[in-house]
């Protein structure tokens, strides 16, 4: 059903939202078309789109991406790689910052936290396996609490009162900067995880177009500049 409105759909994952909003902006002052933003975690984007969910251009993790195009949702043609956001460890602004310099370091600061957030999304994923791997997940366990997103992940944090900290991805927890959250440090390289993000046409875009030239500007290098401003590698 072809898109009379005009609007080119965006779905994507909220690790990139500053970026999108900021592109959106720069399209549209290129002489673009209206384009519309809605942000969901990888998983629940699987949910969305195979329910029907209707979407112009997709922008995902790689194993989303494949999931989507294996379920004809996701095309092919024109998929590029949009960029790549570390993992980082934030704190409410003024509360005390922990040692995170290395992986011994952020081990004993787990340790010695009143609490522990993280989201259930891609970066969340990845931290709960690390507490595994550092072995305090099971001595952390009652103080470890994770949501499915980081609206709700930061939120929490944000409502705590001693040494609190959380994990999410470096360009969500920038974006909160003003709400305040301030970024600790990215994980220590040695452990460090980057989540992917490509983005694609969806297989029958209503506003084919649109959704076209809008792929294009965000291959560009206007909308590289703003992507890495805002922490996306």
């Amino acid at each position: 059903m072809p898109n009379k409105s005009g609007i080119v759909r965006v779905l994507s994952p909220s690790a990139v939202h500053s970026s999108l909003e900021e592109i959106v902006a720069a399209y549209r002052r290129q002489g673009g078309g209206e384009v519309t933003l809605t942000f969901e975690t990888a998983p629940r984007m699987v949910q969305r789109i195979g329910g029907g969910e209707l979407a112009d251009v997709i922008i995902a993790p790689p194993k989303v991406m494949d999931e989507l195009a294996g379920m004809g949702k996701a095309s092919a043609d024109g998929l590029f790689q949009l960029g790549h956001v570390g993992v980082g460890v934030v704190v409410r602004a003024g509360a005390p910052l922990p040692d995170v310099s290395s992986t011994g370091a952020l081990k004993r600061a787990l340790l010695a936290a009143d609490s522990v957030t993280h989201t259930r999304a891609s970066s969340g994923v990845y931290v709960a396996q690390l507490l595994e791997r550092l072995g305090v997940a099971a001595t952390i366990k009652s103080k470890t609490v994770s949501f499915p997103d980081a609206q709700e992940t930061f939120t929490h944090l944000l409502n705590g009162k001693g040494r609190d900290f959380g994990f999410g991805g470096i360009t969500e927890i920038k974006r909160w900067h003003d709400k305040g959250l301030r970024l600790v440090a990215p994980l220590p390289a040695d452990i460090q995880n980057y989540t992917t993000y490509f983005a694609a046409l969806a297989m029958d875009p209503p506003n084919r177009e649109g959704a076209q030239a809008f792929l294009m500007f965000l291959g560009s290098s206007a909308a590289k500049s703003i992507l890495v401003a805002s922490g996306v590698d």
